[in-house]
């Protein structure tokens, strides 16, 4: 974002007007933007220096970085919005790497057309999600493409985190024996997402479990330093999720159907769609695989936070070079769980 200059105050209509492309065309209009919408809804001391980057200060341990770009579809959904959707995506990716989050960017792809309150709306839900997690974003930039080439908004972010010295998480870290955890129910976000963009109606709502992890990791690791693998089941779910860790650490896995939470409302909504819950996308869960001895120990870490209240042990790592994920299944049998084939969902994150 550009530094400000004397007229970037000038009004804009952010009730009835729409980005156009004068908007991103680095002049007056451009400028108005980013004062009455950008640095309104993100302002920090950084972000308000105008600068083309950030300069930011020398920190101790090793340096984690992460990116993103968001895409969902629609916007606002039951939970959420694309904005603090690309606050918390970006938040657990470093979170996933054992590391505390400390800094963002963020760019905005805008389409022309998009009515200037619904960007409104979601840069302020960005802010807020940033203030909420202590992570700023302090630098970004913006761009306008012309109608019909963007989705209303894209948004990428990127997160620049550290990792102490001792935390050693890492997706080809899995051995067997280790046991499986889950911070809480699984398919919120992906079925939320369905229900808004097809408008289903049903019964009970669903809303997107959205949500910044890093200090629920905080407090895991501190209680569990013996924490092997960390993983956000974005998408493809816990399925896909499992299966890349299986394969990156040359592992069999096994599942406890009886074990996994899932809630009964998205339970139901996948029986009736014919979809499986493993399969839908998280955006406020953690995939966590624990040295077994520590497994007790990282449960109650976990219960222990308002975020991981519903955390679950549902299966273990075992030796096999087929790398299969496997489920026990509530009638005693066994199945494969495979990767998501096709794309059912598109646009979740």
């Amino acid at each position: 974002m550009s530094r400000p200059l004397p007229f970037v105050a000038e009004a804009l209509d952010l009730s009835h007007g729409h980005v156009d492309l004068t908007h991103g065309a680095g002049g007056r209009a451009m400028m108005a933007l980013i004062h009455h919408v950008f640095r309104q809804a993100l302002g920090n001391p950084a972000l308000d220096a105008g600068h083309d980057g950030a300069v930011l200060p020398a920190v101790p341990g090793r340096l984690v970085i992460a990116t993103d770009a968001h895409v969902v579809a629609p916007l606002f959904f039951p939970g959420g919005d694309i904005g603090c959707l690309a606050v918390h995506g970006t938040l657990n990716d470093v979170a996933a790497m054992g590391a505390q989050p400390l800094y963002l960017s963020a760019s905005f792809i805008l389409e022309e057309g998009l009515a200037l309150a619904d960007l409104q709306r979601i840069a302020a839900s960005m802010g807020r999600a940033a203030r909420e997690a202590g992570v700023p974003v302090v630098t970004g930039d913006t761009k306008v493409v012309p109608r019909g080439q963007g989705g209303g908004v894209y948004i990428t972010t990127t997160g620049v985190g550290v990792r102490r010295e001792g935390v050693e998480v890492d997706g080809a870290r899995a051995r067997p024996g280790d046991h499986i955890l889950v911070t809480g129910p699984i398919g919120d976000h992906g079925l939320a997402i369905l229900c808004a963009r097809e408008a289903l109606g049903l019964a009970t709502p669903i809303v997107s479990d959205t949500a910044a992890l890093h200090g629920l990791v905080a407090d895991l690791l501190h209680a569990a330093p013996e924490v092997h693998v960390l993983r956000d089941p974005t998408r493809g779910g816990l399925s896909a999720t499992l299966n890349e860790i299986a394969h990156q650490s040359g592992v069999g896995m096994v599942l406890q159907e009886a074990a996994i939470p899932v809630r009964p409302a998205v339970a139901a909504a996948c029986e009736l769609l014919g979809l499986d819950p493993l399969d839908m996308a998280c955006e406020g869960r953690m995939v966590i695989i624990v040295a077994a001895a520590a497994a007790g120990r990282a449960l109650q870490a976990l219960r222990a936070h308002p975020l991981g209240r519903e955390a679950a042990l549902i299966g273990e790592v075992v030796a096999d070079g087929r790398h299969f994920v496997q489920m026990q299944t509530r009638f005693g049998g066994r199945r494969l769980v495979h990767w998501l084939a096709g794309d059912p969902l598109p646009r979740i994150c």
